[in-house]
C-alpha cells in the first residue's frame, strides 16, 4: 500500500514544467487507455460481424448514435465533475475538492437512477422513431436496453477515473481499462461462441467489463489514495457545491447529447439507405473511432491542465499548453488522414462477411477517407472544446454540440437526397467545421479577460 507521499509522487502537478513535456506525460498513458476503451466496442462489432452475422452487426451498430446520446451525457456529467476537482487540486484547496467530490456522488448517483429507468423503458420506442429496419430491429433493440441496464456501471468507471485525472494520474485508469477490454474480448467469446447468447452477449459483455473496471478502481482509491478519504461531512448536502457541479456537469453532458441527436438524425437517413449501408457505416465508423481516439485523448488531457492551471491562476500555461497540444494534434492529423485514405478499405473488411462484403468495404474506406481528409477541424474541436471547458465555461462547449447538431440536421435534410451516400460522409467534417467557427470566436474572446483577472508575472517563469 502506498504512504500519502508516494502516491503524491504519482500525481501529476500539471502547473508545473514545460507544457509541452507535462502535457505529453499525462496524455500517453491516457490514450492507451482510450485505445482500449475502443477495444471495448471493437470486440462486440468485430466478433458479432464475424460470428453472429451482418444483420446482427448493424443492429449493433444502428444503436451507435443512440448509445452516445446516452451514455455521452453519462461521459459529459463525469467530465464536468472532474473540472471542479482539478480546479481545487490546482489551487491546493484539498479539503474543499473532497466536499466536491463528495456532492458529486449524491448528484451522479441521482442522475444514473434516473437515466436507467428513462432509457430502458423508452429504448424500443426511440428506435421505432429511428426507422431502424425491421430486419434488425429486435438485435438492436436487445442490444441497447442491456446498455442501457448497466448504465450505473458506466458512470461509476467513468466518474472515478475522471476523478483520478483530475489529480494528474492518469496511468491508473489505464492499468483497469486493459484488464477490463481483456475481460470484455474474453467475455464476448464466451458468451457469443460458447452460449450462443448473440448480440445479448455482446452488450453483457461490455457492461460487466465496465463494471469490473469500475470496481476496481474504487478498491484503489480507497486502499491507496488518502486524499481523496471521504468523510462524514464531505458527503453532506453543500448547496454551493451542488450548483457548481451542475453548472458543469450538466452543459458539458447536454453538449455531447446535443451532438448525438444529430448523428441519430444521421443514422435515420442511413437506416434509410439499408442494412447493408448501416452495416458499411458501422464498420467505418468503428475504424475511424480508433483513429481518431489520440485526438479525443488530448482534448481530455487539456481539460484537467487547464483546470489545474486556472486553479494555480497560471493562464500563461494554458495559452502556452493550448499551442503546444494543437501541433500534437496536427502532426498526427496528417498521419490519420494518410491511414483512412490509404488502408481504410482492409481495416474495415475486418468487421464485415457475406456477399456484399466488397460493396459494403467499398462504402466503408470511402467513408473514412472524406472524414480522414477533415480530421485536423476534429482536433481543433477537441482541443478548443475541451480548454474551454476546464477553465470553467460549460455553456459555450453546449452551443458548440448545438451548432453540430445544426450542421448535421441540415447535412440530413438538404443533401442526403441529391447527393446519397456522399452527403452521410460530410456530415461529420460539415459539424466539426462549425463547432470550431464557434470554440474559435470564443477562445479569441475569453482569453483577454482571463489574463485581465489573473495576470501575468513578467518575473514569474513559465515552467
Amino acid at each position: 500500500c502506498f504512504s500519502p507521499k508516494e502516491w503524491f509522487a504519482l500525481v501529476k502537478d500539471m502547473t508545473r514544467g514545460r507544457p509541452l513535456s507535462v502535457i505529453l506525460l499525462f496524455f500517453a498513458p491516457l490514450v492507451l487507455g482510450n485505445l482500449f476503451q475502443q477495444l471495448y466496442s471493437m470486440a462486440d462489432t468485430l466478433i458479432v460481424g464475424r460470428f453472429v452475422g451482418v444483420g446482427a452487426l448493424a443492429g449493433v451498430g444502428s444503436t451507435g448514435s443512440l448509445s452516445f446520446l446516452v451514455l455521452g451525457f453519462v461521459s459529459g456529467v463525469c467530465s464536468g465533475y472532474s473540472i471542479p476537482v482539478a480546479q481545487y487540486f490546482g489551487a491546493g484547496n484539498h479539503q474543499r475538492m473532497r466536499r466536491c467530490v463528495g456532492n458529486a456522488v449524491l448528484q451522479g448517483a441521482v442522475i444514473a437512477a434516473l437515466l436507467t429507468t428513462v432509457t430502458v423503458a423508452g429504448a424500443r420506442q426511440v428506435l421505432t422513431w429511428m426507422d431502424t429496419p425491421p430486419d434488425i430491429l429486435e438485435d438492436a433493440y436487445l442490444y441497447i436496453v442491456i446498455v442501457f441496464g448497466g448504465i450505473p456501471a458506466t458512470m461509476l468507471y467513468n466518474f472515478l477515473s475522471g476523478v483520478l485525472r483530475a489529480l494528474g494520474d492518469s496511468r491508473t485508469p489505464l492499468f483497469f481499462l486493459v484488464a477490463a477490454a481483456i475481460l470484455n474480448v474474453v467475455l464476448d467469446l464466451v458468451f457469443i461462441l460458447c452460449c450462443g447468447m448473440g448480440v445479448a452477449g455482446a452488450a453483457w459483455a461490455t457492461i460487466l467489463s465496465q463494471g469490473v473496471s469500475g470496481l476496481l478502481c474504487l478498491v484503489y482509491i480507497w486502499k491507496k489514495v488518502p486524499l481523496l478519504h471521504l468523510g462524514r461531512e464531505d458527503l453532506g448536502w453543500d448547496g454551493e457545491e451542488q450548483r457548481r457541479l451542475a453548472l458543469m456537469g450538466i452543459p458539458m453532458a447536454l453538449q455531447f447529447s446535443i451532438t448525438a441527436v444529430g448523428t441519430i438524425i444521421i443514422q435515420a437517413a442511413v437506416n434509410a439507405l439499408g442494412s447493408g449501408v448501416v452495416a458499411a457505416v458501422t464498420a467505418g465508423t468503428k475504424v475511424q473511432n480508433l483513429l481518431m481516439s489520440p485526438l479525443e485523448t488530448m482534448g481530455i488531457t487539456m481539460a484537467t491542465y487547464c483546470g489545474q492551471n486556472l486553479g494555480a491562476e497560471r493562464v500563461d500555461r494554458v495559452r502556452a499548453g493550448l499551442r503546444a497540444s494543437m501541433k500534437v494534434c496536427f502532426l498526427y492529423c496528417a498521419l490519420a488522414c494518410l491511414v483512412s485514405c490509404l488502408w481504410g478499405g482492409p481495416f474495415s473488411r475486418l468487421f464485415l462477411t457475406g456477399e456484399d462484403t466488397g460493396v459494403m468495404v467499398a462504402q466503408a474506406a470511402r467513408f473514412l477517407a472524406v472524414n480522414g481528409i477533415f480530421c485536423p477541424s476534429l482536433g481543433l474541436l477537441l482541443v478548443l472544446r475541451n480548454s474551454i471547458q476546464g477553465l470553467g465555461f460549460g455553456l459555450p462547449a453546449m452551443m458548440a454540440g448545438v451548432f453540430e447538431l445544426v450542421a448535421r440536421s441540415a447535412v440530413a435534410f438538404c443533401l442526403v437526397g441529391p447527393l446519397g451516400y456522399l452527403a452521410i460522409c460530410l456530415a461529420n467534417p460539415a459539424a466539426w467545421l462549425a463547432a470550431d467557427a464557434l470554440l474559435a470566436a470564443v477562445w479569441f474572446r475569453e482569453l483577454p479577460g482571463l489574463l485581465r483577472r489573473y495576470p501575468v508575472d513578467p518575473g514569474r517563469p513559465l515552467y
